[in-house]
């Protein structure tokens, strides 16, 4: 039963990861906290269950799904974010959550108010790591995080576009002065932050077997939760953050049976951190 959870735990952390790293990217070059991620992340669900029904293929479902999102934030940063960022950052928020809304909206008229089925059948081998035993399923999600993460850490720091992400996030006025287009990695942090969004998206919709329009409320403010534990813009802690909250939900409620909500211990484990800790896990990225 504990190793069970803990395998439970592991699959949710890596889909929190997937969601959280385009939060965290955001912010960490623009000090804005993007909550219409999340409806980038349900967007990816609908396009990926969409795209399963053309093609009958859940990995060409996959692509289609980081694509569309890639897209998506790509837009997002040009038409939302890049006119309003000379204002107060307050304003950015706002029209952030007024476009998660949006969406909502959007997705409750185009696909319908109820859950549809994704009910893709990916061949995938489970995983027994001595009495840690993941489903296939799970270990499908865990494979594509980490392949996802590993490609991610290559990019920030074995490339010269890493180099001005990180250069970026610290300052992005001296790095522009320094020749480097600062708009055309602000548009990448985007790109690459959303395509993953969609990434996670997927995989919860072939791991609930089901899509819903509202399917992005709760990461909405548990990615927010999970951002700030992890140390505003800290990738690395924001990873280590997801994975822990994952373990903490399924252990806690699974196996204690603590008389809390489950989507409510992010914000108590923020709180905690906040008090003896306030720059996160990892500190401040």
């Amino acid at each position: 039963m504990i190793w069970q959870q803990i395998a439970n735990g592991i699959a949710t952390g890596a889909v929190y990861a997937l969601t959280t790293l385009g939060l965290t990217m955001v912010y960490g070059v623009l000090r804005v906290l993007h909550v219409a991620h999340a409806g980038v992340y349900a967007l990816g669900a609908y396009v990926g269950l969409w795209a399963f029904r053309a093609t009958g293929s859940f990995w060409l479902s996959l692509v289609a799904a980081m694509a569309a999102c890639a897209l998506a934030g790509l837009l997002i940063e040009r038409f939302l974010y890049a006119p309003l960022l000379h204002l107060p950052r307050i304003i950015p928020l706002i029209a952030s959550i007024g476009l998660f809304i949006a969406m909502e909206e959007a997705f409750r008229i185009v696909a319908g108010p109820y859950a549809l089925a994704y009910d893709a059948e990916v061949r995938f081998g489970s995983l027994a790591l001595g009495p840690l035993r993941l489903t296939g399923p799970q270990t499908l999600i865990l494979t594509v995080t980490l392949v996802l993460l590993g490609l991610l850490w290559l990019l920030l720091s074995r490339s010269k576009v890493g180099l001005a992400m990180r250069a970026t996030a610290m300052d992005a006025e001296i790095t522009s002065s320094f020749g480097v287009n600062t708009r055309a990695i602000i548009a990448l942090n985007f790109l690459i932050g959303s395509a993953m969004a969609g990434a996670a998206g997927a995989l919860i919709g072939v791991y609930d077997n089901q899509v819903w329009p509202t399917m992005g409320s709760v990461p909405a403010y548990k990615c927010l939760a999970i951002v700030v534990l992890g140390g505003l813009g800290n990738i690395p802690g924001s990873v280590l953050a997801s994975f822990l909250i994952g373990l903490a939900e399924t252990l806690l409620i699974g196996i204690v049976a603590i008389p809390f909500p489950r989507d409510a211990l992010a914000f108590v484990a923020m709180i905690l951190v906040l008090m003896f800790r306030p720059y996160g896990l990892l500190g401040k990225g």
